[in-house]
């Protein structure tokens, strides 16, 4: 019986999260949650127009990831989230009040939501950083993917959520009491190849750590096959 493993990515915009969930899901045969960031119905007005749409859009992507968490309680399995909640009020919110983007009520009222729905629910058994302190590498892994929404995107306002992130694995162990494994992905393609299998490898052994006994993990797919 696969062993029922709640992990969740961490990361920048670029910095591979959606990739990285896919191989995991895929090898270990976990069940996805993808970010919602294609059905967000304010993501585009958001990068238009960021002082009016700030706090709508969190509060949009608090929602959903609420409702993600519902189903992940329900799960027998394994599974593996598209990035964490804990993400949207320690960098975005935070990141955004910074800006000026959300103002102090806002960003009080925010918080009270979260609080409120985080205490709820069961949290990650381990969760998985994904870190880079160029932000060209995701410039350019944004510019890849080609989104509209993220056209508008700056290096500005990466290097902003980047000074979040710089100790956001200490937030998250500390305040939250989560075990997270960071990873520098400056130089690092997972999709393919040996950094694939070297990626797999530290995430297993990262993962293995959550399980009781000697229990093992699950493969869906061997390495060798995702390879080619």
């Amino acid at each position: 019986m696969q062993p029922k493993l709640f992990v969740a990515m961490a990361g920048n915009i670029g910095a591979g999260k959606s990739t990285a969930a896919k191989i995991i899901s895929r090898h270990f045969g976990f069940d996805l949650f993808h970010e919602p960031v294609v059905e967000n119905r304010f993501l585009k007005l958001y990068y238009n127009d960021m002082r009016r749409w700030s706090f709508t859009l969190q509060m949009e992507f608090l929602l959903a990831r609420i409702e993600h968490h519902r189903h992940i309680e329900r799960l027998g399995g394994g599974c593996i989230q598209d990035r964490t909640l804990i993400e949207d009020p320690e960098i975005f919110a935070k990141y955004l009040h910074g800006l000026g983007n959300m103002n102090d009520n806002e960003l009080d009222l925010y918080f009270d939501y979260f609080k409120r729905f985080n205490e709820q629910f069961r949290q990650p058994d381990r969760v998985i950083l994904l870190h880079t302190p160029d932000v060209n590498v995701l410039l350019r892994r944004i510019a890849e993917r080609g989104r509209e929404e993220e056209r508008g995107i700056t290096s500005d306002f990466l290097r902003g959520l980047n000074g979040y992130y710089e100790t956001f694995d200490q937030v998250a162990e500390q305040k939250y009491g989560l075990k997270v494994l960071r990873i520098d992905v400056t130089n690092r393609d997972f999709r393919r190849g040996e950094e694939r299998s070297k990626f797999l490898e530290e995430v297993q052994e990262f993962m293995s750590e959550a399980l009781p006994g000697n229990q093992e993990l699950p493969f869906a797919v061997s390495p060798r096959d995702e390879l080619n």
